[in-house]
């Protein structure tokens, strides 16, 4: 499926569904990580920008952000600051023809990337971009709390005061390929006209094992500094959904 695509439609609604989402910690927690590991410039580039909110806090903390986000309408609903550019691109693809301090992929931007060629595509572009010693942080769907936990069907409303959206994800699971397809169907209300309209969409998402990202690692070019619990910074275990990499370039 083209992710393009299915997040064109999607990001209509995307910073409503997300509004309870706290922004402002994800990006302390982001700012933390680069100091404790010794990150010497600002400069950064973010995969998979969305509509920005992540950038933009980073650049009220005096980060410089270059955004890359496949979607044309996140990159058209992306509000730009100072300290802060988005560009439409494909991140397996992407050349900037110059390097950053460090790599972010939030939100679990690169569990998009289902197919093992994505993958490494991603980790090679994220290596080519950095500079010697440069950091590559990005979060993924944990293999272990995916089959312990196992996700079920979620129900999802938020309103403001143009619009009702309810959204239902219906998760399959499909074990060979270390795959969950989550399908969305989402309902959205006018509150002035009164009008109501609904879609679906299937967003496959890719879960890792910290073996498995270890070698992707080591392939491209990259060691592993930390794996820890997204936020808490816990040691991922079975009840660990999102964990968070930070890798160094070699």
């Amino acid at each position: 499926m083209n992710i393009e695509v299915v997040f064109n439609a999607y990001s209509r609604y995307y910073d409503l569904l997300y509004r309870d989402k706290d922004y402002s910690a994800e990006v302390g927690y982001i700012s933390t990580l680069l100091t404790r590991y010794s990150v010497s410039g600002s400069d950064l580039l973010e995969f998979g920008s969305g509509t920005g909110k992540h950038a933009r806090m980073l650049a009220q903390r005096g980060y410089r952000v270059t955004g890359i986000e496949r979607s044309a309408d996140m990159v058209a609903q992306s509000e730009i600051v100072d300290g802060f550019n988005c560009y439409q691109g494909d991140i397996c693809t992407v050349q900037m023809g110059r390097t950053f301090d460090a790599v972010l992929s939030l939100f679990h931007v690169i569990s998009y990337q289902v197919s093992n060629g994505a993958v490494r595509a991603v980790f090679a572009r994220a290596a080519e971009h950095l500079r010697k010693d440069g950091l590559f942080i990005f979060d993924v769907w944990y293999s272990p709390a995916v089959y312990a936990k196992r996700p079920d069907v979620r129900v999802k409303r938020m309103a403001d005061d143009l619009l009702e959206v309810t959204r239902i994800a219906e998760p399959l699971i499909v074990p060979n390929e270390n795959r969950v397809d989550v399908s969305y169907t989402v309902f959205v209300h006018e509150l002035a006209s009164g009008k109501s309209h609904s879609f679906s969409e299937i967003h496959p998402m890719r879960h890792f094992s910290l073996p498995e990202l270890d070698l992707l690692a080591e392939l491209s070019g990259f060691e592993r500094l930390a794996a820890e619990a997204f936020l808490t910074g816990a040691e991922p275990s079975e009840e660990t959904w999102g964990v968070c990499l930070v890798l160094r370039k070699k």
